[in-house]
């Protein structure tokens, strides 16, 4: 490949180190926003529970990385899950995968987008006293996240890292405020991490809430491109970010449920999820509605360094299926200049406009149905994908040699392989429960039909090939 095409068809290598990738991941997968927006529905479900379904969660996504860190060595492609697929299943199943995640990503962003409309319409006015339409926060938004994603990965790694660094110092303070005061009437103890806690009628729909909030992980493959010796840096990233996650989440609820009374904390939760207040109520409790305050405007902002990182992400996947044959080949061309995929990020910031301006052409409501409905058809969507991904992990990794070992070639991929088969199992039994109910229900079907149109395509078309790589 020559230089002058490699300056369009190939990411800028040696940007991100190990810590570079892991923010891209944690902000993707947004601390503050999950705490605050996804514990709750965990409380109510397992009350003091709540830390030990995190802790199994990322157990599960630990045991998935095993394998999937390990197929790492053997390719370096910025179409993450898709390329892993064409690798292991074909150039059909990869182009099916592809489908599916470009379903995944687009659904889920959408419904992210929507809820963020909200909840920053509702900052602006309760505390700058101003009316703002939540279209032109949405749209705003929108265009400058796009614009970040466009510039490059440096810009947006400078904006992630301020954010990052805030939200999860936040919950630092409130951390170490809860336990200097000893916690709620019950104080602090272990009992959530017997199985009497967790083991409960509500274990599935927690566990399913825990598995998606670890949505956003596999950014460490996707970067690999623009990684420095990305053999070193993704698996060393993969682990930082999934140990780091696991570990904050756990640790952090366990603190919110001695702050709010292991004994009580399941009926809190419930009563105040629909306004989302479990959280702030328990920060203005025990360190002030100053802090409080403080802490509405890092959800807002939590969201919206999400968004930048699920952009970069997303894009990076656009790029690699434009780049191989599967999406228009103008959007697997970089910049000459930045070596960002300006195109992909584009078209991605468009595509969200669309969907978005149609829910709103037909006045969805913002939450009840654009939010729940996308989110429901992501989360499923990612599971598929990632169920498939396992199983090409088993097809490659015992034949690919290197002497990795039965451990990491079969044994924590059919693990992962098992748990995610029972995640998929609660998402479609829960399917209500995540958001999906009524009409929502329908989104389902586009899961076979995109895989299908994928396997279609590259049935047709010879020039369709996952197998670039640039290490």
């Amino acid at each position: 490949m020559s230089q002058e095409t490699l300056a369009f068809t190939g990411l800028r290598r040696g940007r991100l180190g190990v810590l570079g990738v892991t923010f891209f991941v944690v902000a993707a997968v947004a601390p503050m926003a999950a705490i605050v927006g996804g514990s709750p529905v965990v409380f109510a479900s397992v009350g003091p529970g709540t830390p030990a379904v995190f802790l199994m969660a990322g157990a599960l996504f630990l045991v998935f990385s095993v394998g999937y860190v390990t197929m790492s060595r053997h390719l370096t492609n910025a179409g993450g899950f898709v390329a892993y697929v064409a690798r292991g299943l074909g150039t059909r199943a990869g182009a099916a995968v592809a489908g599916i995640t470009v379903l995944c990503y687009v659904a889920l962003q959408c419904g992210l987008w929507s809820q963020y409309g909200v909840f920053a319409a509702q900052l602006v006015e309760n505390r700058l006293g101003v009316a703002v339409p939540r279209e032109v926060l949405l749209l705003v938004s929108l265009v400058l996240v796009t614009a970040l994603t466009a510039r490059g990965v440096d810009l947006s790694l400078k904006v992630l890292g301020v954010l990052l660094v805030l939200e999860v110092l936040t919950f630092v303070v409130l951390d170490v405020v809860v336990l200097a005061q000893g916690g709620g009437p019950d104080g602090f103890s272990l009992q959530g991490f017997s199985p009497s806690s967790w083991a409960v009628p509500g274990l599935g729909v927690a566990f399913l809430f825990c598995v998606s909030c670890f949505t956003g992980f596999e950014a460490t493959v996707v970067f690999s491109e623009e990684a420095r010796e990305p053999r070193r840096t993704i698996p060393r990233a993969a682990y930082l970010a999934i140990g780091f996650i696991g570990v904050f989440y756990a640790f952090t609820t366990w603190c919110l449920g001695g702050a709010a009374g292991f004994g009580v904390v399941e009926q809190e939760a419930g009563d105040k999820l629909a306004a989302g207040t479990f959280v702030p109520d328990l920060a203005a409790r025990y360190v002030g509605t100053g802090f409080a305050t403080v802490m509405d405007v890092l959800v807002v902002t939590s969201f919206f360094a999400m968004l930048i990182g699920f952009h970069n992400l997303f894009t990076r996947y656009v790029f690699a299926l434009g780049r191989a044959g599967a999406l228009p080949s103008v959007l697997g061309r970089t910049s000459a200049g930045t070596r960002s995929p300006v195109a992909a990020a584009l078209a991605i910031g468009v595509a969200e406009f669309a969907v978005l301006g149609g829910f709103e052409l037909f006045r969805a409501d913002p939450i009840a149905v654009t939010y729940f409905w996308l989110l429901a058809l992501g989360t499923a969507s990612l599971v598929v994908v990632l169920l498939l991904t396992c199983v090409a992990m088993l097809r490659f990794l015992p034949r690919a040699g290197g002497g990795e070992g039965v451990w990491r070639t079969t044994v924590t991929p059919a693990v992962a392989l098992v748990g995610f088969v029972v995640v998929l199992y609660l998402a479609i039994a829960n399917y209500s429960t995540l958001g999906g109910s009524g009409a929502g229900v329908w989104l389902l079907l586009g899961i076979p039909l995109m895989a299908v149109l994928g396997w279609v395509l590259a049935g047709s078309r010879r020039d369709v090939d996952f197998t670039t790589e640039l290490s």
